[in-house]
């Protein structure tokens, strides 16, 4: 099994884009590609998931640890040719200046991966050979075997930029340069790039990107500075798990609207004994049968207020199965999905569109970010997730606020960003336990144990 990092040195120099069409290219030669996105981004690994036919896997060494990232790599390659890793912003950048803990030049060590840079060459010539050439030489450990140039003007751009990597980084392969082509540009919002769902990628685009990659990067040559090295086995991750545990359903809100899931959040429910049953709170008027637990992941309901909003047979199933004692677990925009509702912040006209209104407060978008970064949570009593004392650590990035909870509705969350006390979070009601943040259930495998062991007693 091969595997690369498609990695740049910087946000937006094109790595989502060269990642996919590398993707797609392989999977036409009939080989199985297994997708992975460094970091706590959603919406590329849903693009991921539309190219290569299978869930992209979330590797992140903040959240994590060592440990899982190896572990939850190896599980998800173990049929796969090669794998593919999309980095995250910078090559080095992680959560602190420090080191490289959260970044992608961790999880290209922990996999084994050769790096593959994406350098964006728009006015850059000889520089930007300097520019590779201190990505090559600022970490000695770090394998980068590779550059893709990306936004090259023309044939005579890309022969500069290939003698000057050439004549002073040997051991870096000149992969390609892709020519500037604005018809190659994905759309985006607020959080980032539309979701999957709502640009699911023409089939004239994906041929556009294939034909582009094809003719610009050499396909071969990348295949040969892919690795070889992984060991399942070393990473213990074709070991087996306990025995068969008693099943139980739980419903996950999965449509256009509710889409940001961690994959790993979802594997580790099935095996403390989940059966994961999807629903749309867009379109579905009621709850799947025989649930017993109900899982609200992130996405945009603020896109969908409207649709939401009207659909009120599904709100109300909702609602009484909470009031009833059902456990929930909400994040984000689940979180958004249990209030009372959802008003736009631009348009001071703006009516309030209703949703559940488990929690007694309003959301109100912004336009500007509100919140961006890693989170790690400590329970402050017993919830569906975990007794008092238990330790998770998460990501939160939103463009919302929410009206002050009143102090009836206890807190069960001690939220940490880095060594600072941001304060108590984490509201509960009956069962139901929502927050701002997405908690990584590979930081803390008893999250997903715990919750399943409360849709048992539930249901029995």
């Amino acid at each position: 099994m091969k595997s690369i990092i498609i990695a740049a040195p910087y946000s937006g120099s094109g790595k989502t884009t060269v990642t996919l069409g590398i993707m797609e290219c392989l999977r036409r030669r009939g080989l199985k590609v297994a997708p992975f996105k460094v970091g706590p981004d959603f919406i590329d690994p849903g693009y991921h998931r539309l190219v290569a036919g299978r869930p992209s896997i979330n590797l992140d060494g903040w959240m994590c640890g060592a440990g899982f990232v190896r572990e939850t790599f190896a599980r998800h390659v173990q049929d796969a040719d090669i794998a593919v890793i999309e980095g995250v912003m910078g090559l080095y950048d992680g959560i602190s200046g420090a080191g490289d803990e959260g970044s992608t030049a961790q999880i290209a060590r922990l996999t084994g991966s050769p790096v593959i840079l994406v350098v964006d060459a728009k006015s850059m010539a000889r520089s930007a050979a300097a520019m590779v050439k201190g990505f090559a030489e600022f970490d000695p450990e770090l394998n980068l075997a590779g550059v893709i140039f990306n936004n090259v003007a023309s044939d005579n751009h890309g022969r500069i930029l290939r003698e000057a990597v050439e004549g002073s980084l040997p051991a870096v392969k000149v992969l390609g340069c892709i020519p500037r082509d604005e018809m190659l540009h994905i759309p985006s919002r607020h959080l980032g790039l539309l979701t999957a769902d709502e640009n699911s990628l023409a089939p004239e685009f994906l041929d556009l990107l294939v034909e582009t990659i094809r003719t610009s990067v050499d396909m071969g040559m990348l295949w040969s500075v892919a690795t070889q090295r992984w060991s399942l086995e070393a990473a213990n991750g074709n070991r087996k798990g306990p025995g068969q545990p008693e099943v139980v359903r739980i419903a996950l809100a999965r449509d256009a609207a509710f889409s940001f899931v961690y994959e790993d959040n979802l594997r580790l429910l099935r095996e403390a004994g989940a059966e994961i049953v999807e629903f749309s709170p867009l379109l579905d008027e009621h709850l799947p049968d025989d649930v017993c637990g109900i899982y609200l992941p992130g996405g945009y309901p603020e896109v969908f207020a409207d649709t939401l909003a009207a659909n009120g047979a599904m709100r109300d199933a909702v609602r009484a199965a909470i009031e009833a004692g059902m456990p929930a677990y909400a994040e984000c925009g689940g979180f958004i999905y249990l209030t009372r509702g959802v008003v736009d912040a631009k348009c001071e006209a703006a009516s309030l569109h209703e949703l559940v209104g488990i929690f007694p407060v309003t959301t109100r978008m912004l336009p500007r970010r509100k919140a961006l970064g890693y989170r790690e949570i400590e329970t402050v009593a017993d919830s569906i997730i975990g007794p008092r004392g238990t330790v998770a650590r998460g990501h939160e990035f939103h463009y919302s606020e929410m009206e002050g909870m009143p102090a009836h509705v206890e807190r069960g969350y001690q939220v940490r960003k880095g060594g600072n006390d941001l304060g108590l979070e984490g509201f509960r009601f009956k069962n139901c336990l929502a927050s701002y943040i997405h908690l990584h259930f590979g930081s803390c495998p008893d999250l997903a144990r715990t919750f399943v062991e409360n849709c048992k007693k539930y249901k029995n």
